[in-house]
């Protein structure tokens, strides 16, 4: 990373991959370039702040938090696409009695609210954004804080620790895959998959399924290998939450 404003760089690091250490290179593969546009105090305008990726600019906002979050999340992405030796699947993930509970789901299909009921009822958090497995098919934690979403829209960021939430540490393997939805007043009536199509369900949310299929699968069916898993539309996040436990 670089930027024109040093101040801001405690706010860029906030927002690196869990796990993130420092390190020097003389070549990298990926550049992040911030520019800070400071408001002017004598003025009604207030100048753009500017972020781009390696040539390309992926964002540009007068507020510096819509630019923090672009940012963080083209990171991800980033991280995600191009990781050597991990399959990243967009899920919710939970450990419960040293398994792992999978949640697969893109950006608002309600994986954050689901992880944020079962890690209240007692489950480890492990992450709300990215199932993190290794050649094994083990699921490593991504304890991101949550990005709960309000009725307004609005996105707070929340840390498990301040629900009282157990974070994980160890790697485990995956005891349930759960593919579902949100639907007002839907029931929970769950079906239950095969194995195939289970690894079809995790391989539409994999970020490096199309750029690099062969490692995604030789690593999904692994992961699934001795798990049970649901797929079905559901209601309110906290009407399965004991069903799901049990």
């Amino acid at each position: 990373m670089r930027v024109n404003e040093p101040a801001i760089l405690k706010d860029l690091i906030a927002r690196l991959p869990p796990g993130s250490k420092p390190a020097s290179f003389k070549l990298v593969d990926h550049l992040y370039s911030i520019i800070f546009g400071e408001a002017k105090t004598d003025s009604r305008v207030r100048s753009l702040s500017l972020a781009y990726w390696n040539l390309l600019r992926i964002g540009r906002s007068r507020k510096f938090a819509d630019m923090l979050d672009a940012f963080e999340s083209h990171l991800q992405l980033t991280v995600a696409e191009h990781a050597r030796r991990r399959v990243f699947v967009h899920a919710g993930v939970v450990g419960w009695k040293d398994r792992a509970i999978l949640i697969p789901g893109l950006s608002h299909s309600g994986k954050t609210t689901l992880v944020e009921r079962l890690i209240r009822a007692g489950a480890t958090y492990y992450s709300d954004e990215y199932a993190v497995l290794d050649e094994r098919g083990l699921v490593h934690p991504y304890a991101r804080p949550l990005g709960m979403r309000s009725a307004e829209s609005n996105s707070k960021r929340l840390r498990p620790e301040e629900i009282g939430a157990e974070v994980g540490s160890k790697p485990l393997r995956v005891g349930l895959v759960i593919s579902t939805r949100y639907k007002d007043e839907a029931r929970w009536r769950p079906r239950r998959l095969t194995r195939g199509k289970g690894v079809l369900e995790l391989m539409a949310n994999t970020v490096s399924a199309r750029s690099r299929p062969e490692l995604a699968l030789a690593v999904l069916p692994r992961a699934v290998e001795s798990a049970t898993i649901l797929k079905g539309v559901r209601g309110e996040a906290r009407e399965i939450v004991d069903s799901i436990l049990d």
